[in-house]
């Protein structure tokens, strides 16, 4: 279920946006100021699917709270606004908003825009899910891996975390340390073998439906793509 924030410093408009939400099947954070929503936009136990952000806010600005936003997240913001003249329009876009409703406004206009917004994330999420390197895909939406069209069988979470890594920095070399560390996500204490048998298996699955080489040994350093 998405849960949107609404920042709204007046209290009758934000509560009629958060029951209208609730009535639509979202769950709502409420912020009456600036200040406040910044507070609980960084607030770990929250997640937010989409912000409601209205700009002429007590405390910090609402132009500051996109940017605090934009230098964390690329979650959609809907920017609430009484200004609407062309260039007001311009500035909300090309300051970081994905979207902007001017006031006063009608509560369907406001779902069926989160509607889209939403829609446009879970598509973009997909797509960033997708990696590929010459004819092997990395699905991250159903976990797998892919080499021309055939499943590689049987990958674990750390098989398919190291060929994460590689596929998304394919001419970086990567030390058995580093490589460790991402794909157990825990400290390196020194040992390699653990690693080396996963890279081992990876290549053996690789080679069971091709010929191609995918995994290259940096003799002394660790591995990178086979170029």
């Amino acid at each position: 279920m998405a849960r949107i924030l609404i920042v709204e410093d007046d209290t009758n408009i934000n509560n009629m946006l958060c029951e209208a939400l609730n009535s639509a099947g979202y769950t709502c954070g409420q912020a009456y100021s600036g200040t406040e929503a910044k507070l609980l936009f960084n607030m770990k136990e929250q997640k937010y699917s989409l912000v409601l952000l209205d700009l002429m806010l007590p405390g910090i600005t609402g132009e500051e709270v996109l940017a605090d936003i934009r230098s964390k997240s690329e979650i959609p913001v809907i920017v609430l606004t009484a200004k609407d003249s062309l260039d007001d329009k311009i500035g909300i876009l090309t300051s970081g908003a994905d979207d902007y409703i001017t006031k006063p406004f009608e509560i369907r206009e406001v779902i069926a825009r989160i509607q889209v917004q939403l829609r446009h994330s879970q598509d973009n999420k997909m797509e960033d899910n997708m990696l590929s390197y010459r004819d092997i895909t990395l699905d991250k939406n159903v976990f797998e891996v892919r080499i021309g069209g055939v499943v590689l069988p049987k990958i674990t979470k750390q098989e398919f975390a190291i060929l994460e890594l590689l596929i998304r920095n394919p001419k970086q070399v990567f030390s058995k340390e580093d490589i460790f560390e991402y794909a157990w996500d825990e400290p390196y204490m020194g040992e390699t073998k653990t690693l080396d048998v996963h890279i081992s298996n990876i290549r053996k699955k690789i080679k069971a439906v091709t010929k191609e080489e995918y995994i290259e040994t940096v003799w002394g350093i660790g591995y990178r793509l086979h170029s």
